[in-house]
């Protein structure tokens, strides 16, 4: 990696930090640079996961104060994304990279239309669960954030916008405290799937590309901070469109 790689790795590292912190598809940025540096896909895939975890802890850090009074409900949803993460992790290294291909858009583009629909869909959700207060959002919930962290352990990229839409629409709060929590979830999936990378590098079983992590890492760092900065003065229905604009390009992507 010569010097102009390096820094183009460097700036999708801020880019998808920032992202990651106020949607959630900042691997779209930083996976397609990695490959075009000439990483291979898996290298380029379990090195970018590792290197977006210190984003995901300063955009965390960044939304502490919407983070107040949600402990109870992370530890519970935590345990799916946690499980979920592992799933995802293990399939990566089993599974050949095409195996996504048709779902992951199809996917994304279910989470754009919740986003869009969540209003309305919380109302009714709100009268119908009326007596019977959910403060974690039920099974459903958990079951939803379990195949999200599946999904974010094997690929990544858009787990935000599939999180935030589940909880936008399950959880009767903020949409600022929601994307706080899906900031947390997001980057607990990253962080797992990591150790199980890290795990399967030790006996031989995958390869890291360590100063492409070091770049992202970098970056990501400083784009969470920054995200964090920009996300939390974001009205809910400008993060709606934010949520959207990204989503659709991240399918455009993925399609082209």
């Amino acid at each position: 990696m010569n010097v102009a790689e390096a820094a183009a790795v460097f700036a999708a590292g801020i880019a998808a930090g920032g992202i990651n912190t106020v949607v959630g598809s900042g691997s779209l940025i930083t996976f397609p640079t990695l490959l075009a540096v000439g990483l291979p896909p898996v290298t380029a895939n379990v090195s970018n996961n590792i290197g977006l975890v210190p984003g995901g802890l300063t955009g965390a850090y960044g939304y502490r104060r919407e983070l107040g009074g949600q402990r109870t409900r992370l530890l519970v949803l935590g345990t799916a994304s946690l499980l979920g993460a592992v799933a995802g992790a293990l399939l990566l290294l089993e599974l050949p990279a095409e195996a996504f291909q048709v779902i992951v858009p199809a996917l994304i583009a279910l989470a754009l239309v919740l986003v869009v629909v969540q209003p309305r869909l919380q109302a009714w959700l709100r009268r119908r669960r009326e007596g019977a207060h959910r403060p974690h959002g039920g099974p459903w919930l958990w079951a939803g954030v379990l195949l999200a962290g599946v999904y974010g352990g094997y690929f990544g990229a858009a787990q935000g916008i599939v999180l935030i839409a589940l909880l936008g629409i399950m959880l009767d709060d903020d949409l600022q405290r929601v994307n706080a929590a899906k900031i947390v979830l997001a980057s607990l999936v990253n962080a797992v799937a990591t150790l199980v990378f890290l795990g399967m590098w030790l006996v031989g079983g995958t390869r890291i590309d360590w100063w492409a992590v070091l770049l992202i890492a970098a970056g990501s760092t400083v784009g969470g901070v920054l995200g964090a900065r920009v996300g939390r003065r974001v009205p809910p229905v400008a993060l709606r469109a934010v949520i959207v604009c990204v989503g659709v390009a991240a399918i455009v992507h993925l399609l082209v």
